[in-house]
């Protein structure tokens, strides 16, 4: 995030919900309904006119409500779920991501876990495959079948570019590597774990936004510094919070003074984030004439990935080459 254009504000609303057990066929999909239905409406409560912008929802948000191997429990998304799903999408204009176990080819036994993109139309933007799925500790057998993703893509949506890892893809480092590669700019991580410190990291190396939608303990909006932008508990189960995609990430400097140098030359022009234990913080424009990294400039100030540059640029030049790294 270099901070070079205008102000790129979305909304973005999350959620904490468990799926513990079965539900009774058509009831988790219904519990899926009535979440986007409370994000959306508490997106228009705190920001009125605007609404969200995209939604996530956790893993697995919606399947057959049987419990079993993945015939059982998976579901073709045409039909009553992409109507039922990409109509809340056209009614509330917005980016829904739609967790669920899906039933891809049945004829040839490929199902996935998987997370379904709908645009604001009520189209299909793109769909996830979850790449690193899980084997139970007692069995060799992934997910009780669940054939594996084979790519990382990135989607591009009218607000930016949008990248998906599922659950246990946070223990893996190629998905989110490959989604920094791709121009990611937030990724949405559906999820039946709450950790924190792993999409933290991935957060702070990939240099984007992490919106992490789990089955418990809390609901977050990770900063592109790691550091946490949003985060709810329950008993809150609902999380609604706007972030800017034309942010800049600026390191300490005896310039930035801990962030009131933005204060004092911009006020409310400028808006940040800074953490003076980490010596690193996040800044935006509220200004649609002043990008944030032209802000930056006045005060003289580099970002964080161009002072890392340009120290190893320095640093090379004095050894007379790069380290050895082995």
């Amino acid at each position: 995030m270099d901070g070079s254009g205008p102000p790129r504000k979305i909304v973005v609303g999350t959620v904490i919900r468990g799926y513990y057990g079965t539900d009774p066929e058509g009831a988790r999909n219904g519990i899926a309904v009535d979440l986007i239905e409370r994000v959306a409406a508490e997106a228009e409560r705190k920001y009125p006119g605007r609404g969200a912008d995209l939604i996530a929802l956790p893993e697995s948000a919606v399947n057959s409500g049987k419990r079993g191997a993945p015939p059982v429990r998976s579901v073709e998304l045409e039909g009553p779920i992409l109507d039922t799903f990409g109509g809340l999408a056209r009614k509330h204009n917005t980016y829904i991501v739609l967790p669920m176990s899906l039933a891809t080819d049945r004829k040839r036994g490929i199902y996935h876990n998987a997370a379904v993109l709908i645009d604001r139309t009520g189209g299909v933007a793109g769909i996830y495959r979850k790449v690193h799925v899980v084997a139970h500790i007692m069995t060799d057998i992934l997910e009780g079948g669940m054939t594996p993703g084979e790519d990382f893509p990135v989607f591009d949506c009218d607000f930016g570019r949008l990248g998906i890892q599922i659950c246990y893809d946070v223990c893996y480092a190629d998905g989110w590597e490959a989604l920094a590669a791709k121009g990611a700019e937030v990724v949405v991580w559906p999820t039946a774990s709450p950790a924190t410190a792993a999409p933290a990291r991935h957060a702070a190396r990939g240099e984007y936004f992490v919106v992490s939608a789990p089955w418990r303990d809390n609901a977050t909006i990770f900063e592109p510094t790691g550091l946490i932008s949003a985060q709810i508990t329950p008993p809150a189960d609902i999380l609604v919070h706007e972030i800017d995609l034309a942010s800049m990430v600026l390191p300490w400097s005896e310039y930035l003074r801990n962030g009131e140098a933005f204060r004092e030359a911009f006020g409310d022009r400028a808006g940040f984030h800074y953490e003076p234990m980490e010596d690193v913080g996040l800044f935006w424009s509220n200004d649609p004439t002043t990008p944030i990294s032209e802000m930056a400039r006045r005060i003289g100030v580099r970002s964080l990935r161009d002072e890392l540059e340009r120290n190893r640029r320095l640093q090379d030049a004095a050894r007379g080459g790069p380290p050895n790294a082995v």
